[in-house]
């Protein structure tokens, strides 16, 4: 039976190497009262450090994150102990000192990893990616607090880990929403959380990314879109509110355009250009989001809305091609346009550029390369969760079969009938000939020769 080793762990500061009233951090490990002393390369004010509880006073920054570095410190050193239990190591001070200094110490965590990344993220990604990214972290904090855990060493994170995050999210109901996350939001938050990861793996402060076996996929949505019967009862409404006539305006700008809401409030006269092509105005503009130049063609309807705010006070006191309203009120007011134009859908916003790609473009035989460009997407996999086939086109391509195939049965009929009327003819003849003589039968014969002859 193996003998039990009985473990402590200690923090303590040297005052006598204090320099500048900062002071340099320990740990001590002790094993069947034999113990050595570990540096863990961080200095503290000597005047904030607790000697009776051995961690920092006070709950400043400084404070906080020193104190949660000494609970991922002690629980790094008890798991290092378990390793060498469970494998039957010898279990002694100096052992286990050199198994936390193997990557202990200098061992990077979740929280640092965190921060880092935000950092790395602030100029070069959108505000809505970056604003997407501190959602997923809320939760990966949210979820070590469930765990009892201020932090965690980068590591401790496994394939495990990732298994209780991905239940975690799966059972957590966010606030005001009626029930708990869809099992694509779910997967989004673990795409992030695998981005995060890579970035640590990339600057090698973890040996084995744990995501490696980690597979995930996000369930088929059907992207709701107004029909062409839609679209034009809403273009065509005329409506006693003038901000409701403003933000259909703006949806059917989008609709015709594929443009997106955050890129239209930045629309100037200086993205219209008129073309080569008999002088027809084009849009060039950059996506906000992905920072892709796109050239569009406008289409009467879009033209159309232009010249109707030309002139407007609106557009001449902003500058913008056309008036701009925040995306929660867009939103809010197109529940009532909805309501009132009779359309018995979700209206939002972005249900525009759905409805440009599938309606106006796909629908009207426009390639999915050409709708792709137009649309800003960096891949064109991004533009396929439109490619759908709609019921007119259905019902189109259905007529086209049944076209084909009547004129295939109208030709087999009219072999058929054929075929009938030459054995009729031959059954005809074939009595004819039966009853002639041998001498009418020769003369027959001659006359046949005769005028192939000739």
């Amino acid at each position: 039976m193996r003998t039990v080793k009985t473990l402590g762990i200690h923090f303590w500061v040297n005052k006598q190497k204090e320099i500048d009233g900062e002071v340099l951090l320990y740990v001590r490990i002790t094993i069947d009262k034999k113990r050595v002393n570990i540096s863990l390369k961080r200095k503290v004010p000597l005047g904030l450090w607790d000697f009776k509880h051995r961690k920092m006073i006070g709950n400043s920054a400084k404070s906080k994150e020193i104190n949660n570095y000494l609970e991922v410190t002690k629980a790094e050193l008890y798991n290092r102990y378990q390793i060498l239990r469970s494998e039957n190591s010898d279990i002694t001070a100096e052992n286990l000192k050199n198994e936390f200094l193997q990557d202990g110490v200098d061992s990077k965590t979740l929280l640092e990893l965190l921060n880092y990344h935000s950092q790395k993220i602030e100029n070069t990604l959108a505000i809505g990616s970056i604003r997407n990214f501190k959602v997923t972290e809320g939760y990966i904090l949210r979820f070590l607090k469930r765990k009892k855990l201020n932090d965690i060493s980068l590591s401790h994170l496994n394939y495990e880990f990732l298994c209780d995050f991905e239940n975690y999210l799966n059972a957590y109901y966010p606030k005001g929403h009626p029930k708990a996350m869809s099992h694509n939001t779910v997967t989004k938050h673990i795409q992030r959380f695998r981005k995060v990861v890579t970035l640590a793996y990339n600057l090698e402060w973890i040996k084995d990314d744990p995501f490696r076996r980690w597979k995930s996929s996000f369930d088929r949505v059907d992207r709701e879109f107004l029909s062409d019967n839609e679209l034009s009862k809403l273009a065509t409404h005329h409506f006693e509110l003038d901000r409701l006539d403003r933000v259909r305006d703006l949806f059917v700008f989008s609709s015709y355009t594929g443009i997106s809401y955050v890129d239209i409030l930045h629309l100037t006269k200086q993205n219209v250009w008129i073309g080569d092509d008999e002088g027809h105005k084009w849009i060039t503009t950059y996506r906000r989001k992905t920072n892709t130049k796109i050239k569009i063609p406008l289409l009467f309807r879009a033209e159309e809305i232009l010249l109707k705010y030309e002139a407007h006070p609106v557009t001449q006191f902003s500058g913008k091609l056309l008036p701009t309203i925040t995306n929660e009120k867009a939103n809010l007011y197109l529940k009532e346009i909805a309501k009132e134009v009779g359309i018995e859908k979700n209206l939002t916003f972005h249900m525009a550029r759905h409805t440009f790609a599938t309606t106006v473009a796909l629908s009207n035989g426009m390639p999915i390369e050409t709708v792709s460009k137009i649309l800003g997407h960096s891949k064109i996999t991004t533009t396929q969760i439109y490619a759908r086939v709609m019921d007119h086109k259905v019902k189109s391509d259905m007529d086209a079969v049944q076209r084909r195939l009547d004129i295939k049965a109208k030709k087999l009929e009219d072999d058929q009938e054929l075929k009938l009327l030459r054995k009729k003819i031959a059954d005809a003849e074939k009595n004819k000939y039966a009853e002639m003589s041998k001498e009418q039968l020769l003369n027959k014969l001659n006359e046949i020769m005769q005028e192939k002859s000739d």
